[in-house]
C-alpha cells in the first residue's frame, strides 16, 4: 500500500524541485517505481545522499512510497503530477530537455529494472519441468475448474505468463487456439516438449513479456491470467495488454492470489506483489475499460500461510 503524502501547493513543488538532483530524481520515478539502492546504481550518489532528497520530495507530497520486502519502492505521486495546474508536469518536461545527466539516468534506469527482470526469469529458468511437483501458491484444481466453467468453446485463447504450458495444455482440447506467452524461454521449450508428448498441435509458445504481447490486435477470446499478474512489475500494463488482444466481447479471467502476508513468497517464488484485494483487480479491470467485472475468492488453502485464490473476470 502506497503511503500518500499531502497534497502539494505551487510553492513547494518549486522549492522541493528546484534542485537539480531532485528534479532528475523525479523524472525516474515518472517512469518507473524504484528502491533507493536502485536510485543509488542510476544516479551514482550515496544512500544517504538519496534518502534526503526522497524525504524531502516525499514532504512536499511529490512522491510516495509502498513497502515491498525489507525495503520501499518510491513513485513520483500522481495527484502531485496532474494538480496544481501542471506545473510539475511541465517542469519535468522542460528538466528532460535541459539537464545533460537525462539521457543516461534513463539509460541506467532501464538496466536496473532489466536486472529485476531477469533476476525474476532466474527463478523460473531454474523451476522449467518442475512447477506440475513443486508446490504454487495458489495453484488448485479447484480453482482451474472454477475458470474452466466459464468458458465456452470453441474459441481462440490466450494465457499469459503460461509458464511450462500446464495450464495451455488444459485447455487446448477445448479451444480453437491457445497462445501461450511466457518470458523464460526454458520454460516455453519444456512446454512445447509436452505439447508434442501428447500430441497436441493447437498450443502455439511465444517467447515475451505480458506488458507488451507478441499478439496482432482484436484476434484473442478469451486472455488468461493463471496465478501470474502478480509477478508483473506493472500489472496495469499487463491488463491493458489484455484490452488490446481482445476481440470485442471478449473476456479476461485472471486466478491469482488474495492479498496476503506471506512476506517470504517474494524470494521463495519471485513473486513481485503478494496478491491481489477484490478491490484492487476490479480497479485494474475498470481502468482498462473492462466492463461487468465480478470477482470471488474461489478457493481457501487449510495450511499454513493459508493462501486464498480470488478469480476476477471482466468483458471487452
Amino acid at each position: 500500500m502506497y503511503q500518500k503524502p499531502a497534497m502539494s501547493s505551487i510553492v513547494k513543488i518549486l522549492r522541493a524541485s528546484a534542485e537539480p538532483n531532485r528534479l532528475r530524481i523525479l523524472m525516474l520515478l515518472k517512469a518507473e517505481e524504484l528502491s533507493v539502492a536502485e536510485l543509488q546504481e542510476i544516479l551514482v550518489m550515496g544512500q544517504s545522499t538519496i534518502s534526503t532528497h526522497l524525504s524531502q520530495l516525499k514532504h512536499a507530497g511529490l512522491v510516495e512510497d509502498r513497502r515491498t520486502g525489507k525495503s520501499s519502492l518510491y513513485r513520483i505521486s500522481p495527484s502531485a503530477l496532474s494538480g496544481s495546474g501542471g506545473v510539475l508536469e511541465g517542469m519535468l518536461v522542460q528538466a528532460e530537455r535541459e539537464i545533460p545527466e537525462a539521457p543516461a539516468d534513463r539509460a541506467a534506469m532501464k538496466a536496473v529494472v532489466k536486472k529485476r527482470q531477469d533476476r525474476m526469469r532466474s527463478f523460473f529458468d531454474s523451476m522449467a519441468g518442475r512447477l506440475g511437483k513443486d508446490y504454487v501458491p495458489g495453484k488448485s484444481w479447484k480453482s482451474l475448474a472454477e475458470a474452466l466453467l466459464r468458458l465456452m468453446p470453441p474459441m481462440t485463447i490466450a494465457d499469459l505468463g503460461a509458464g511450462d504450458g500446464t495450464f495451455a495444455l488444459l485447455l487446448a482440447p477445448r479451444a480453437r487456439q491457445v497462445i501461450a506467452v511466457d518470458s523464460s524461454a526454458r520454460m516455453l521449450e519444456v512446454g512445447r516438449e509436452q505439447a508434442a508428448r501428447h500430441g497436441i498441435d493447437n498450443v502455439e509458445f511465444r517467447l515475451g513479456d505480458m506488458e507488451e504481447l507478441p499478439i496482432e490486435d482484436t484476434v484473442v477470446d478469451v486472455v488468461f491470467f493463471s496465478q501470474s499478474l502478480h509477478h508483473a512489475l506493472h500489472p496495469e500494463r499487463a491488463v491493458h495488454e489484455a484490452s488490446r488482444i481482445l476481440k470485442p466481447s471478449g473476456r479476461i479471467v485472471i486466478l491469482d492470489l488474495a492479498k496476503h502476508r506471506f512476506e517470504e513468497a517474494r524470494e521463495l517464488y519471485a513473486d513481485e506483489r503478494l496478491g491481489f484485494s477484490e478491490a484492487e483487480l476490479s480497479a485494474l479491470l475498470e481502468d482498462a475499460g473492462f466492463q461487468n467485472v465480478s470477482t470471488a475468492i474461489v478457493d481457501r488453502e487449510s495450511e499454513a500461510p493459508q493462501f486464498q485464490t480470488l478469480l476476477a473476470i471482466g468483458e471487452r
